[in-house]
């Protein structure tokens, strides 16, 4: 029996990772092509192949959450620019905004107004188009999560709502660190209910189409309640990689 590569391992865990979504959504009722997989690509190395076999298996939403490793991974595959979208989804500190804005097609973690405003000013400065992001919501409380807080999300709005270099699309949130599977559950419904109430009163550079919920071990939940992005790496990754 030929010995099983790392390329068809991981061929195989998309495959089955793209059945679990689209199992998921058919037994939730969700209309096709309403979830998108992020390939979360924070465990890979530029040299190991791993995320040219994701590229070649049509997974083309990679994410990260270093943005100097999401430049440099952006850099690498400049040549197959046209086919990435690059997601950041950790955290961004102001000092990093000039670097990232021209490689990143979503920011994930807009958690606060001062690095909106912040985003918005560069993306003037060096003539960038405007720049798609999701505000990041602390849905849980846990204070070791960053974020807005569900009541604090409105007035960020209304502030956004003066900015012209910024596109808001949704919101992203985590479930609580220690949160049982229903507690999960609340928390991914709570978000989506904060965004349809948000969506009757977006002003026009913001929308509430998209949003970034679940991860490996609750991906499943979240698009149960409502999920439109999915952050999906270790899941992808078993046998591959650690």
């Amino acid at each position: 029996m030929a010995t099983k590569t790392i390329c068809d391992q991981l061929n195989e865990n998309i495959s089955r990772v793209r059945e679990q979504i689209q199992h998921v959504m058919d037994h939730a009722g969700r209309p096709p092509d309403s979830v998108k997989l992020v390939a979360v690509t924070k465990y890979t190395a530029i040299g190991d192949g791993i995320i040219g076999t994701l590229i070649s298996a049509g997974c083309c939403d990679l994410g990260e959450s270093r943005p100097q490793l999401l430049v440099e991974k952006a850099l690498h595959f400049s040549g197959q620019k046209s086919k990435i979208n690059w997601h950041l989804i950790g955290s961004l500190q102001k000092n990093k905004v000039r670097k990232i804005l021209p490689y990143v097609s979503l920011i994930h973690s807009l958690d606060s107004v001062p690095l909106i405003e912040a985003i918005d000013r560069i993306a003037a400065e060096e003539s960038l188009p405007p720049v798609n992001g999701l505000l990041e919501v602390n849905i849980s409380g846990d204070e070791s999560k960053q974020g807005f807080k569900p009541n604090e999300v409105a007035p960020a709005l209304d502030i956004i709502a003066k900015l012209q270099n910024i596109r808001i699309s949704g919101l992203m949130c985590m479930s609580g660190l220690h949160s049982t599977d229903d507690e999960r559950r609340a928390e991914f419904a709570a978000t989506r209910i904060l965004a349809e109430k948000l969506a009757h009163n977006c002003p026009d550079n913001c929308t509430m189409r998209e949003l970034s919920m679940g991860m490996s071990d609750d991906f499943q939940i979240a698009i149960e309640e409502g999920a439109t992005l999915v952050r999906i790496g270790s899941l992808l990754f078993e046998g591959v990689l650690f």
